[in-house]
């Protein structure tokens, strides 16, 4: 027989029907009547299934009144009618096996109040959990829906290496790659330089911090193609919205200028929070009820708005007339901190906000120079409540002007020069643009902690499982 899973049994209203369910107790209670309820959970759905237990098996004593919570059971039984408020039906059990008892006096997760905190420290069971099993289910719904929405549209998916010699943002907080024994590193010069003729690849290499600039290479082939996968950034901090190793979906598009960019940005996002919100209702009603109450009306306001889009210089106007006492002053040159981007999302326009043309000296040397030499044609969309959600640009198409903002960056277009290649031989006008996916479930979700939304986060001093 075909194990049915939890969900489809919850869907089923075909009393009668026979069904194999397997999963993992949540609760068990035992009437003095001679019978057993089996709360059962396989992780298909937050809801768990209502199995009826009678005495009569012939296993109820000595295995189903020792099945407490965690335990992993097999049932075959029919759907009957329930008399139970709050459920249409539930499971008759006709057998009953046991494939593997939890210990109710050591299994961690009882039925009781457990923090987040806590619950990082055992990250091999927190799956089971309601919160962390929902969020594993809108996790998955929005990968999908990432890579429906690209090749729905004709993006062709780049796997882009994960070790680089490249440092895409220039920032230099990368993870250093190397199978030298650090005990007894070999120098050159004196002890003064490493011998990185000696390591694996011959040279420095880095774990990758973005896939942009490989992706750049295909879009200059195939057009439009987009990466998704894992980077990592060697960044110290230990806040709520940071990891060292964290997923990018990445988007390249030939042929594209700032404005296609800004499009693609404001649809991609309504895509993806219109299907979460259709495809996950019970999930995320579960996370408007006990996490954030207002993440559903949040997203359903940015699905049905129009975002605005406005510059940086007008962005920083705004601030200033504000009279607002932020805690980082605003001044064109700076960068704009969350509490700035969140003003103008929440009490200036009260939807998202889309800022362009950045001052050239804080963005990253492949953005586009503006005519005016002192902005770039960058841009990121900003959402209520967390601020900055998507950040992009079109790319610097013309080789001259590359090689000078590189040299101003203190990078050596040498070490590029198959990036400056792509503007060498047919350079086109191209953009793109990188999008988090843990920030992103993480606002969907309303979840505080960057950490819970990953499986196995990495950050700081925390490298477990």
């Amino acid at each position: 027989m075909r194990r049915t899973r939890i969900i489809e049994a919850l869907l089923l209203d075909n009393v009668g029907k026979q069904v194999r369910l397997c999963g993992w107790v949540r609760t068990r209670r035992d009437s003095k009547a001679g019978f057993s309820f089996i709360e059962l959970n396989d992780g298909s759905t937050i809801k768990n299934v209502q199995v009826l237990v009678e005495s009569s098996l012939p296993n109820y004593e000595s295995e189903v009144l020792k099945t407490g919570i965690g335990s992993s059971v097999e049932i075959i039984g029919t759907i009957v009618s329930s008399p139970a408020k709050g459920q249409l039906s539930e499971v008759k059990a006709e057998s009953i096996k046991v494939l593997g008892f939890a210990d109710p006096a050591v299994y961690p997760l009882q039925k009781k109040g457990t923090s987040f905190e806590f619950l990082r420290t055992m990250a091999h069971l927190r799956p089971r959990t309601n919160t962390f099993g929902a969020i594993a289910r809108v996790r998955n719904e929005i990968c999908r829906s990432i890579h429906e929405f690209f090749q729905s549209r004709g993006f062709i998916y780049v796997q882009t290496p994960i070790i680089t010699a490249s440092d895409c943002e220039g920032a230099g907080q990368m993870f250093r790659v190397t199978t030298l024994d650090l005990a007894n590193v070999p120098r050159l010069n004196g002890g003064t330089e490493v011998d990185f003729e000696q390591d694996f690849f011959g040279r420095p290499t880095n774990l990758t911090v973005s896939g942009q600039l490989e992706a750049e290479i295909y879009a200059l082939a195939l057009s439009n193609v987009y990466t998704f996968g894992p980077t990592f950034r060697a960044e110290n901090s230990n806040t709520s919205r940071h990891l060292a190793e964290f997923w990018m979906v990445e988007p390249e598009m030939a042929f594209c200028d700032l404005e296609g960019n800004m499009d693609l940005a404001e649809e991609f996002l309504k895509t993806i929070f219109s299907q979460v919100l259709s495809n996950c209702h019970v999930d995320m009603t579960f996370f408007n009820e006990r996490i954030d109450n207002t993440v559903l009306e949040t997203l359903k306001g940015i699905i049905d708005s129009q975002f605005v889009r406005l510059s940086y210089t007008e962005a920083v106007d705004i601030l200033k007339r504000s009279g607002e006492s932020f805690e980082f002053p605003v001044s064109w040159g700076v960068d704009l901190q969350s509490e700035h981007e969140r003003y103008l999302t929440e009490k200036t326009f009260k939807k998202p906000v889309i800022l362009t043309d950045y001052p050239s000296d804080i963005k990253a040397f492949y953005m586009r120079l503006s005519d005016d030499g002192r902005t770039v044609s960058a841009m990121d969309v900003l959402v209520p409540k967390i601020g900055e959600i998507i950040g992009g640009s079109q790319r610097e198409e013309r080789l001259e002007v590359l090689e000078t903002r590189m040299k101003a960056q203190g990078l050596n277009p040498e070490d590029y020069w198959w990036y400056l290649d792509l503007r060498r031989f047919g350079t086109v006008p191209h953009a793109g643009f990188g999008l988090g996916l843990e920030r992103t479930i993480q606002f969907v979700t309303g979840m505080g902690n960057i950490r819970d939304v990953i499986p196995f986060p990495r950050a700081p001093k925390s490298a477990e499982f």
